[in-house]
């Protein structure tokens, strides 16, 4: 008789050793396709979610975001560049800390603002932790999920969030800011493929921005 090699052997039966109610097959789930659903999660942070080259598959395709912190002069002053589908509260902290202005006078850099202008999306119980431990003036909406469900728990809810209308009317400056540099082919469509080379560009095209529209005095000190 013929020797059958091992690996071509198939099991179609259970053995003598083990039950029939544990012997299963698991069948392998085929690999999706098309880009998954946006990641919501806010709970955690940018640094836990390491993506490569800061290149992420979404439903556009494969495609990078850039989160950015302006002024009131619609001149980027901070950046982080993520993965395309990563939500945009999770790069809030990162983008915070990475503020810094330096005085004319000597000192340390300024590193607080005072007040952060944001939309619905960056309304999490962590970023307006994170604003009130800091005494930054937080001009957040509340989405309509959120004032559902506070008043949905009655009093256990709590008070809803301090928002001034009049102030979010200024949050246009971060959209311009965007608009201005996407006005650089290069950081619009992203030519480079590594990504500190990408912050590089990104950089530079907000030097250019800044030399444009100079600044002539300090920032204000946060009361």
């Amino acid at each position: 008789m013929p020797l059958v090699p091992v690996m071509s052997l198939r099991r179609t039966f259970p053995p003598r050793c083990c039950p029939r109610l544990c012997w299963r097959f698991r069948r392998r789930r085929p690999p999706e396709k098309g880009g998954r659903s946006n990641d919501k999660n806010s709970a955690v942070a940018v640094d836990a979610l390491p993506d490569r080259e800061g290149l992420g598959r979404s439903r556009g395709g494969v495609s990078t975001k850039i989160h950015v912190a302006a002024d009131m002069h619609c001149r980027p002053i901070a950046r982080v560049v993520s993965a395309g589908q990563r939500h945009d509260s999770l790069a809030f902290t990162a983008v915070l800390a990475s503020i810094r202005i330096a005085r004319r006078g000597g000192g340390p850099a300024r590193t607080r603002p005072d007040r952060v202008l944001a939309d619905k999306a960056y309304s999490t119980r962590k970023i307006r932790k994170v604003l009130r431990r800091r005494a930054i003036k937080a001009t957040i909406p509340e989405p309509a999920n959120q004032i559902k469900g506070r008043l949905a728990r009655g009093c256990a809810g709590g008070r809803p969030p301090v928002f001034d209308s009049e102030k979010y009317k200024d949050r246009n400056t971060t959209e311009r800011a965007i608009n201005r540099l996407r006005g650089y082919r290069a950081v619009a469509t992203r030519y480079d493929k590594r990504e500190f080379v990408y912050r590089g560009t990104i950089d530079v095209a907000s030097i250019v921005i800044w030399l444009k529209d100079p600044t002539d005095h300090d920032p204000r000190d946060t009361p």
